[in-house]
This record gives C-alpha cells, structure tokens and sequence, in this order.
C-alpha cells in the first residue's frame, strides 16, 4: 500500500481542543439551521456595518508544547528572591494537598458561583469553613464569602460604614500606619462619592468630625497597638471603628472584636495562597450581626431541604446588585471563592494549633533579628510588633538594601534612611543569617524572645469547631476534599449554559503555569529588573487585547468584571475633569445593558438615567436620543452591553454611540459579551471609547466558584492618561490586580491565533443558534436579530408556563439538576426567562443531551397542561431527585425511573444532588452564616 501523508493535525488546539463541534458536526448543525456553511450564518446574525475589515491577525498558533516551552523561557525572566518586603503580601506555603486537590482540580476551579444550592453543597461548605474561619478570628458575629483584596475590601468597609453609621459627618478618619495601597484605594473610593479623606496619626483622631475611622493591625511599619480607646470614642460620637488585620496575626493578638471594633477586613494570602504578583487572594470582611444587611458580597448561610434536611446557600444579598441596580450596597459580583477556599481548607488542614505554632515561628524570627540588630548599635522599631520591624540605617540604608538583593533578600525601603523587614512562614535560619550580613552582623542568637504587650495577647479560644480537629493524615484530608467536590456539579461533568456567564473550557495547558514558582512567589513590590518576564508577559497579552479589540491601551489593574466597570467610569470622570467639566455627570443605561451597570456608575458619583427597549429587546434609540438632550451638558456617558444582554446584535449600535458623542458624553461598552465579537467586530472601532474584558469569561480564566476574575479596561488614546495606575486612581491593591492568572489569558491568545480565536466566534455563535433552532417551537425564543439569529446566547420565554401549568423558571431549574445540567441564567436580565450561553467549547453531543433534556421538560408541562400529571405532586414540583428519594417510601403518582432518570441524565455517572430542594425563605428567617455545631451534622446523618 502507498504512504499516504495525512493532512490531520493533532496539535491544531483550536479546532481539535477548544471548539467542541467537529466539521462533519458543525455540518449537520448548520443543515439544521438551514445555511450553506459557517460564515452564512456569521452574515445573518452579525450587522456587516460593524464588521471589522481585516482578519484578526495575532501570528501563528502555539501548539501546547511550544506554549510550556515559550512561558519557561518567560517565566526565567523573573528573578525569585527570599521577599521581607511585607507591605500586605507575605511568602506562605501551600500544602502540596491544598494546592493538588484544590488549586489544579478542576472540580473545584471550574465551578460557578453558587446560586444553585443544589448542585453546590460541597464548596459552600468550603466556604462556610472559611467564613467561620473569619468570625472566630476577628471575634465577629459574620463574614462574608470573600472580597477582591484587601484594599477594596477596606474601601468597601469605609462605604458600608457610611450607610449604616448615625453620624452625618462626612468624613472618614485613616490610619497613616495603613498599607500605602490601603490608602490610595480608599482615597479612590471615595473621592466621587463626597468622602473626605483625613489621614493621620491614631492619636490625633477627632472623633467628633468622621462617620468612622480605619486601623491597620499590625501596622505597616510592625507597630501593633490596641485600637480599643479610639473605637469607644468614636461609638460615643456615633461613629464606627473599622480594623484592617492580618488574620494570622489574630492567632496571637487581640482580636478586633474585643477592640470594640464594628467591621473587620484583611487578606487570607498568607494562610497558603501565593504571592503571585499581587493576586489573586481573598480577601474577608467580618462585621457586628445588626450590620449583616449592608455587608457587601457574598454570604454562605445555613437552610433546609423540601425535607428538613440541613443544606447550604447564599443568603441576603445573592445577586442583589442584578436586581436593585443603582441602590446595590455593592457591584461586588465575582469575589475570590477559590482562594477563599484554598484559605479555609489551610486553616482545616493546620488547626488551630497549627496555625498558632506558625504565627510563633514567624514572631520568633522577628524578635531574633531585632536583638540581633540593636545588639550591633542599630535603632529598630516599633518596641511591639508581631513580625514586622523597621531599621533606622542613615546613610547605609541603599548600600544594605544592594547588599541584602546580592544575597537575593528583598527588603522594603521606607523613607530615605530606613529599612523594613518583614518574616514569614517560608523564611528559614540559613535566610536570617544572610540577611544579617547584609547588615554587617555576623551571628545571631537563638534566643525564644516575645515581643507581643500582655495586654494585648489573645485570650478567647478561636476554631473550636470540629471541621477544624478532624484527623490530618492526608488521606483524611484528601478524601474530605473529594466529598465536598462530589457533592457538586462542574464544568468537569456537564456544560453549565449560563447566559452572559460564558462558562468555557479551561484548558490544563494554559492552567499550568500559575503555579511554577517564578510566577507564583514574586512580591507586588519586587523591584522591576526582578520580574521582566511578569512584565513582557503582561505588555504582549495588553497588545494583543488592544488588536482584538480595536483600542490603543489596556490597565491591568482591575481584579474583576464589575471593578474594571467601576475603574472604566472613573477614567470617564476623570477625562471630563481635565476638560474642565466636572458637571457631567449623568449616565444613560438601557434595560438591556449589563445587571452591574447601574451599581458602577453609582460608585463612580453618577447619576443613572434608564433607558427604554423596544418590544424587540433593542434599545429605544428615540428614547435614548430624548434622554441624552435632555443630560445635555451634564451627560458624562452611556453604557451599553454588546451584543445586548437579550442576545441580539443590534443594528443601531453606531447610531447610540454617534448620539453619546454629539452630547459630550463618552460610550462605555461593557465586555461581557466580547465572546460573540472576538475576530468579527472590534468595540474600539464602532463608536466605544472604553470596555472592560471579563478575562474569566472570554479568555478563559476559570471562574472558580465564584472568582477570581479579571476585569481589565481597554481605552481609545484620548482616555489614556487617565486610566488607573501607580498613585493615580488605584482601584485594587497591585498595579496589575490578579497579575498570576494572567498567563492562562496570554496562553490562550497564543494557542489560539488569530484565526482560532475568529472560529471559537463563529462556533459560539453556531452552539447558540442551533440551541435556538432545536427549542424553537417547544419554548419560545424571546429575542432575535432582523434576520431571526441570536448572537452567543438566547432567552428562553417559559412564564406562561406558570398559568398553564403552575410551573416556574426555579422548577425546570431545579428539574435539569436531575437531567445532569446547571440550569441556564434564571430570571435576568428578563424575570420568568431562561438565558442559555452554550459557548463554542460544547461539543454536538453535549448540546443535544441538553435539548433533549429540555424538550422533555417540555413534555412533562405539557402532562400537566392536559391534566395527565397533577399540578403539584410531578417530577417538576419534586425535583431534584436525590439518592435518598430514590430508596426510600415512594408515594408519587409518577415512577421513580421518571423521577430520577429524565431524559439527557446519565445512568451509570448519573450525578446525584446531595439534597433537595433548598428552602430559601427558610435560610433568610433563620440566618446562620458559620458552621453549625456538631449536632446539627449528628441529627443530619441520623
């Protein structure tokens, strides 16, 4: 037989990884939508009036090989170094069990934000323990879930604390012995809201003229002091004290609780979570129980099932922004949930002896080179301190910073004479030693000193529930960490068809590199000879972002979608402000731009006006051009989601730009749809002056639960000088926000190309449209473009299914779990609706497994529509179906087979919910947000 050469490629990532649909499957799709071939439809669903001319063109792909290879050679760039810098960012060990069956399963990292109870008990579990975590360090009555990092968490405090405090000051007090970064961000926060920001010296605090005041504990320079008398103080001018701890600190000293403190915020980083350059890390906030109701983010509380059962969700304000828009507390969306739970899990995995044992190791370290220093004639400060100290150096302070860089230490200069030193958990004898002599001093003493007042040693007991005394043998720990991932349905099972949420492959090529050490272990702070790869990494991806998206500069800095909205509407602001016209500030929203829209442009100072839709879910151009004259000189900016949040490219785009334009304004368009543009339509080349980019959706960094994300802004030149920066409107802690998942966004570029970047588009939009196709008739299809399509996503109408048959959009929710599927957006941005987003990374199967399982949904409604199913006692009301309701009584009128094994639903990897239906009103009347008492857990398994 003649050789043959195969024209097959198998490491063409693009079409034989990423894009699920096969060309003979990508055939029969487009036969069943009736077009010719690929770019037929394109044409039908995208306008060509805003079809970017020239083919996207980012070089020639990687294959995944090539790709390792090319981020070691980045990666060899930077230069790790023993960091005692400090500053809020410490070097920390991640147990190698954390880091393999947390950080690089996906299980856990490709999961979404809990909204489903159901089919997420284990992580908020997880999360509970890291919420419980929290209370019992700070010694308040709640936390929250996690916030972006500690920065904005301090900036979310100062603002909560304006809502809820009885004084009308406008004013808030700040520590000068705060993390510099804490400062700017909440200089940032509250310059467009009317805060006065007064920064000084604890002592110097005049209660009488602020609504609250913000400690750091310890301080930045290593000052610990009790903060006690100021927050009394200031409770006797109806002012509120806000601390800013170091969590392991706690474990040591008194905790803000017992200060008197009202709220409570920090990082978890050193509790196992890398560096990375500045992120991602969790951040906490704890606060008194009367104020549980204005707490920004996230709140994991404790509720039963349809039968009593104990189960898990979010409580309080889920999703609150979505629905109260422009009066949210927040536009917190994605927090940090899988570092929040990596946090918990080291505080599972130490104990609380463990973590004490750690806390006294690191101040052990810290007293040793303070005597070792004072011994040799240095001045070293504070006299109190847990693990930080400044050295006054005069003179000598740059030659021993170069000497300490040549025995690879970093040290933190402060001022122009001294020096800080910061220890932690990763700092060894041999590093102190070195450090010594870049000091001239030759030894040093292994004296157990403290240096901690006794008045302000910790005295309350903290961690005593049993998930923090389990056995740790790490078979133990492993299969605990396997039972709560079991218990939950991710992206590693099933397609999760979220609408707007883009829940795509996460591929493990571009996953590899977040852990390497020479991205990992990098200080924020390291000087810039030290991380040139960081930086050339960082510079490429922002070119490549501007070439997709038709802008001319990117900021790195904001750590999440609805921060990067926020940081896009400050650059606005602050653009308008250099022309002189600080009075603009109106914002027109339509109903169909993003849920987080409104919440932003109130954090920004804005004004928000809404505009109307037409029947078509397209924006009312009429009503928005009315609306934009009458802003007139006040208008400051428009913004818009493209394609719109109804899953329509709308033919107006141009024209809503043109208007904004006309009036002085400037168009933000929100890039949480860029998935359906990519290769086809660039934002900075039909009227947009500024967009953020959900990296988490779009460029495939994983969700992770409920975060980490990155929201960078792209802007045209004019915008430029304004964005976010060193000293100038800080929006997150690190000049790069979440800087180490950055490669997984540059990696997917590069794997992809230009031209696979373009099909993953395409292929987007066929999942999308052939979803619509096989539904259509079945369910109506809310929204579609002028010649029938949808864009990347559709709205299901199933509200008159609720008068038909008493069926609601939560029953085929909770149906679907049985089915083996997350159930698609509920209720947003349409309440009743389903929004479906199938992303190109499902493959043919995948999607008709869903279809068939909605068309049998379909059936059952129509069962009881025609009276052969009743409208209470069916498999829709009941679901899900557990384990249990499988092998106990069954006293349904329909079948445990129809139950429990519907159409699409796996029968040998069926996946199993761990409880029923949760009781929402239930879990709000009787708020728990820490783990229960082990009773709870005895009375569960009995």
């Amino acid at each position: 037989m003649p050789f043959k050469p195969t024209e097959y490629d198998p490491y063409d990532f693009a079409n034989r990884r990423h894009i699920g649909p096969s060309p003979a499957e990508m055939a029969e799709m487009l036969a069943t939508l009736d077009v010719s071939d690929l770019d037929a439809l394109i044409d039908q669903t995208v306008p060509r009036g805003i079809r970017q001319n020239a083919p996207l063109d980012l070089g020639a792909p990687l294959t995944e090989r090539e790709l390792l290879w090319e981020l070691r050679q980045i990666a060899g760039r930077n230069t790790v170094m023993s960091s005692m810098i400090g500053a809020g960012y410490h070097g920390t060990v991640t147990p190698p069990a954390i880091q393999r069956n947390i950080l690089e399963n996906p299980a856990w990292y490709t999961a979404y934000t809990p909204y489903q109870p159901e089919i997420s008990q284990g992580r908020l579990e997880a999360l509970l323990n890291f919420q419980t975590m929290i209370c019992d360090l700070t010694g308040l009555e709640v936390a929250n879930a996690s916030l972006l990092d500690e920065a904005t968490a301090a900036a979310e405090a100062v603002t909560m604390a304006q809502r809820v405090s009885k004084s009308k000051k406008s004013a808030v007090f700040v520590d000068e012995g705060c993390h510099p970064q804490n400062i700017d961000v909440i200089r940032t926060r509250c310059a467009p809201l009317g805060i006065d920001v007064i920064v000084g010296d604890p002592d110097d605090l005049d209660c009488t003229e602020v609504f609250a005041a913000v400690f750091q504990y310890p301080g930045t320079y290593g000052a610990v002091r009790d903060f006690a008398d100021a927050i009394a103080h200031l409770h006797a001018e109806s002012a509120l004290g806000i601390v800013i701890a170091d969590p392991l600190a706690l474990t040591l000293l008194k905790e803000p609780g017992a200060m008197g403190a009202d709220i409570a915020v920090g990082s978890t980083q050193r509790f196992g979570v890398p560096m990375g350059f500045g992120g991602p890390h969790a951040a906490y906030m704890a606060c008194r129980d009367a104020m549980k109701r204005a707490m920004p983010g996230r709140i994991v509380g404790v509720s039963v099932d349809a039968r009593g059962n104990q189960a898990y969700r979010l409580s309080l304000q889920t999703r609150e922004q979505h629905i109260r828009r422009e009066k949210a507390t927040s536009n917190v969306c994605t927090a940090q949930a899988l570092l929040a739970v990596m946090a918990g899990f080291y505080a599972v995995f130490h104990g609380p002896e463990g973590l004490k044992a750690i806390a006294q190791r690191i101040h052990q370290k810290a007293v040793r080179v303070a005597d070792a220093l004072s011994q040799a004639g240095y001045d070293v400060g504070p006299d109190h301190f847990f693990d930080t100290i400044t050295v006054e150096c005069g003179a000598l302070r740059d030659v021993i910073l170069r000497a300490a860089a040549d025995r690879r230490i970093n040290l933190r200069p402060v001022g122009n004479t001294r020096i800080g030193i910061a220890l932690d958990e990763t700092t060894r004898d041999e590093t102190l030693i070195r450090l010594l002599e870049a000091f001239g001093v030759a030894s040093i003493r292994d004296d157990q000193g403290f240096r901690l007042p006794d008045a302000l040693a910790r005295t309350s007991d903290y961690l005593q529930h049993p998930v923090f005394h389990m056995n740790r043998a790490e078979t133990e720990m492993m299969r605990y960490m396997r039972r709560l991932a079991d218990r939950d349905l991710a992206l590693d099972r099933a397609m999760i068809p979220l609408g707007s949420c883009t829940m795509k492959l996460n591929a493990a090529a571009e996953m590899a590199a977040i852990t390497w050490p020479d991205f990992a272990d990098i200080h924020p702070f390291a000087p810039d000879e030290q991380t040139k790869g960081y930086r050339a990494l960082i510079d490429d991806l922002s070119d490549r972002l501007c070439r997709i998206t038709g802008y001319d500069a990117m900021s790195m800095q904001p750590n999440s979608g609805a921060q990067g909205e926020y940081a896009g509407l400050l650059t606005i602001r602050a653009w308008h402000a250099a022309q002189g016209e600080t009075g603009r500030d109106v914002c027109l929203i339509p109903v169909n731009a993003h849920g987080t829209n409104p919440a932003s442009a109130q954090m920004a100072g804005m004004k928000v006006v809404v505009v109307k839709c037409t029947d078509r879910g397209d924006i009312d151009v009429d009503d928005f051009r009315a609306k934009a004259e009458k802003a007139g000189g006040a208008l400051a900016a428009c913004m818009i989601t493209y394609p719109s949040t109804h899953g329509v490219f709308e033919e107006t785009v141009r024209e809503v730009c043109e208007i904004t334009h006309a009036h002085g304004g400037q168009v933000y368009l929100d890039g949480a749809n860029l998935n359906a543009m990519v290769g086809l339509v660039k934002p900075g080349e039909i009227g947009a002056d500024v967009s953020h980019l959900n990296l988490h959706k779009t460029f495939c960094i994983p969700h992770g639960g409920g975060g980490p994300g990155m929201g960078p802004i792209g802007v045209k030149a004019h915008l430029a000088p304004y964005l976010p920066g060193d000293g100038q409107g800080a929006v997150s802690g690190t000049r790069f926000g979440s800087a180490s998942i950055l490669p997984i966004s540059w990696a997917y570029c590069r794997l992809m190309g230009g031209e696979g970047l373009t099909q993953a588009t395409k292929a987007a939009i066929l999942n999308a449209n052939y979803i619509a196709a096989r539904l259509d008739g079945a369910y109506k299809i809310l929204y579609r473009g002028t010649e029938g399509r949808v864009a990347h996503e559709c709205i299901i109408d199933v509200r008159p299914f609720d008068k038909s048959a008493g069926v609601t959009v939560d029953d085929i929710a909770k149906r679907l779990v049985d089915n083996g599927f997350h159930a698609p957006t509920m209720s947003w941005p349409v309440a009743g609706t389903l929004m479906v987003e199938p992303t190109e990374s499902e493959t043919k199967a995948e999607l008709d497994r869903f279809c068939d399982a909605m068309l049998a949904i379909r059936e059952e409604i129509r069962a009881i529509e025609e009276g052969r199913s009743d409208r209470e006692a069916n498999p829709l009301k009941r679901a899900p179906h557990t384990v249990e309701d499988l092998v106990g009584d069954w006293d349904r009128p329909y079948t445990r087979e129809a139950g429990c094994f519907p159409a699409g639903a796996f029968r040998v990897d069926k996946y199993w919910p761990p409880v029923n239906r949760v009781d929402n009103a239930y879990g709000d009347r009787n708020l728990i947000c820490t783990c229960p008492p082990v009773e709870a857990y005895q009375e569960a398994a009995e």
